[in-house]
């Protein structure tokens, strides 16, 4: 007699992959809002300036940033864990494409630390233009609107491409709700559309990002909660499924 192994995860692979989600959530804004919090907002300049003035933030920022770029790794295996059993090679490239966004957003965090050094010695000299001054204060303009930002929208590229992947494995497994994973679907693809805009030159900024967030916390909330449904669709063997 064969033996069919049950394909459906273990129980608690689709909790610790909602906390994984909500986690996730949590340190994206804690970074994000903190580096908002220091560069705040008009021109590149006065956003340098303020920078200097707000160094520690934007070193909490690279730490969280850096703490967010391993939660995204984790949460991509947690994904591959759960979601191999219905497309062991849709869910191995979306594992591909999220360990490129956490590479992109490590990336980021570098960018962000040299941004406060340079921040910070620009300050010190005052801003009098005195030796070593414009040739700093080039950089720190490129590391904010060309690294930090560009790095942005590359991790925002790849985490769209592999979330629809990812969510398309989850819409037709049924483990969850439909409308959760089509609404996880709608985003993503919204968003990798905005990032390819983007990408061409064309500044969009958050706008087709802005579902993304939500998704992301009601799908944690469901899984964290509830878990997967135990009644999805799994993966049938072929082949004579009567014979004795």
């Amino acid at each position: 007699m064969s033996r069919n192994p049950d394909p459906l995860p273990r129980p608690l692979a689709p909790r610790y992959l909602g906390a994984a989600f909500l986690t996730v959530v949590l340190t994206s804004l804690v970074s994000g809002a903190a580096t908002d919090s220091a560069t705040g907002s008009g021109t590149v300049d006065q956003q340098v300036t303020r920078a200097g003035h707000h160094a520690g933030l934007l070193h909490l920022a690279c730490l969280v940033g850096l703490l967010n770029a391993v939660g995204i790794l984790v949460l991509a295996t947690l994904l591959h864990r759960v979601l191999a059993v219905r497309g062991r090679i849709m869910a191995f490239v979306g594992l591909l494409c999220w360990a490129g966004e956490s590479f992109f957003y490590a990336l980021n965090q570098i960018a962000t630390n040299g941004l406060a050094r340079l921040a910070s010695g620009l300050r010190d000299a005052d801003g009098t233009g005195g030796a070593g001054a414009s040739p700093d204060l080039s950089l720190a303009r490129f590391l904010l609107t060309d690294v930090h930002r560009y790095c942005g929208t590359i991790l925002m590229f790849f985490y769209c491409a592999g979330g629809i992947l990812f969510y398309y494995l989850f819409f037709t497994s049924r483990f969850l709700p439909r409308w959760i994973s089509g609404y996880g679907l709608v985003a993503a693809s919204i968003g990798l559309v905005g990032a390819c805009v983007e990408l061409l030159g064309h500044p969009l900024g958050l706008i087709p990002y802005l579902a993304i967030g939500p998704f992301e916390i009601i799908i944690g909330v469901r899984l964290l909660a509830r878990g997967i449904r135990s009644t999805a669709t799994v993966p049938q063997p072929t082949g004579c499924a009567g014979a004795g």
